[in-house]
């Protein structure tokens, strides 16, 4: 019998959010086609517990990066019995490469892959260990321009890394396909937030423009998680300004099919530069339009007016203005919805990323 293939992602992180949402998604998926898949984490509950619930095999390290060879004596153990030419590691953390190149020094098994997913839009680390962990990783994925532009730009005349490893691959969400149902037709307008609730996300902006709103007939759905500090602090804002009333606060982790499509339009008006958001290619995948801000990747796959209302970061006028808009002309939330469900199925469908990325796995 052929062995099959191996892939384990690592996760350093002990928090939910896009990176595990992503690497949680394309383990579901080469599961599904017969690989042996399996997470490598911090034993970070919040994290392990979608996994769990998914059925992927967890491994438990540290993960402290440079400075714990105990991560890389334990990821060498797990390594070594794993077939020739066959197993992929994906890290999403520079320093957990370091880990996996150490590991797999220990065993002698330069025939293992490593695969690095780049999130944000952050310069790239000039210093001479980078730069040899740059050089050493099989394939570099960036989530948007926006992302390689900034780590670029660190070196303005060549990178450190072999350009055929470099690839600018978007993101996208593994659901079911299904088409978009229509809004609902009774009872206030419904905005909805999906995300993180954290600074930069935008939140306190969004408070604040709903003090403008007051005269509509609109309520807004938070759906997120969050420390329940900072929570707390966004509820007494908007106790302050007078919208605790228009405010249902949901404390799930992840949107649900149902409340999207109990909602008429999303609103993501993050304030940090976000290399991609898988929370409006949610929205996109509904058939809602949007109301978000542009100030990271979001360009790269929305056009104001066409698939998306942009608003000014930080700018509650601006965001409440372009609320309005679509609270006040159902005909436009339609026209934006259907155009960016079309967007989101020609080309930022799971088939198509999935494809790209396991020419990745097998070729790099």
């Amino acid at each position: 019998m052929q062995p099959r293939r191996v892939l384990i992602h690592l996760l350093s992180s002990n928090r939910w959010g896009g990176a595990q949402r992503y690497a949680l998604d394309i383990c579901t998926h080469f599961k599904s086609k017969g690989w042996q898949v399996a997470a490598m984490t911090r034993d970070a509950k919040v994290v392990d517990m979608h996994f769990k619930q998914a059925e992927i095999p967890l491994l438990h390290a540290p993960l402290r990066g440079f400075f714990d060879p105990a991560s890389a004596v334990i990821m060498a153990k797990v390594l070594k019995g794993t077939p020739r030419d066959l197993t992929v590691v994906h890290v999403h953390r520079y320093r957990d490469a370091f880990t996996v190149l150490l590991a797999k020094r220990l065993i002698g098994r330069p025939d293992i892959r490593i695969v690095s997913t780049r999130h944000t839009i952050r310069h790239g680390r000039n210093s001479w260990l980078f730069r040899r962990i740059y050089d050493k990783i099989n394939a570099h994925i960036f989530v948007s321009k926006a992302a390689l532009e900034r780590f670029s730009s660190s070196w303005p005349f060549r990178l450190p890394m072999r350009p055929e490893t470099v690839h600018t691959l978007l993101n996208s969400i593994n659901i079911p396909a299904r088409k978009p149902v229509a809004e609902p037709t009774r009872g206030p307008i419904f905005a909805i937030y999906t995300g993180p609730v954290s600074p930069g996300k935008g939140m306190e902006t969004l408070i604040d423009a709903l003090g403008n709103l007051r005269d509509l007939k609109l309520r807004l759905r938070i759906v997120g998680t969050g420390n329940p500090d900072y929570i707390d602090s966004l509820r007494r804002r908007a106790m302050h300004r007078g919208v605790m009333e228009m405010i249902d606060w949901k404390n799930q982790p992840d949107v649900s099919a149902e409340l999207l499509d109990q909602s008429h339009f999303a609103v993501l008006p993050s304030i940090e530069r976000e290399a991609f958001g898988l929370a409006n290619l949610h929205v996109m995948a509904a058939g809602r339009a949007q109301v978000c801000t542009a100030n990271g990747a979001q360009g790269e796959y929305l056009c104001d007016g066409v698939t998306a209302l942009f608003a000014k970061p930080a700018d509650a006028v601006s965001l409440a203005q372009a609320m309005r808009k679509l609270v006040e002309d159902p005909e436009l939330r339609k026209n934006i919805g259907e155009r960016a469900y079309q967007a989101y199925t020609s080309s930022l469908s799971w088939d198509t990323f999935i494809n790209k990325l396991t020419e990745i796995y097998t070729t790099c």
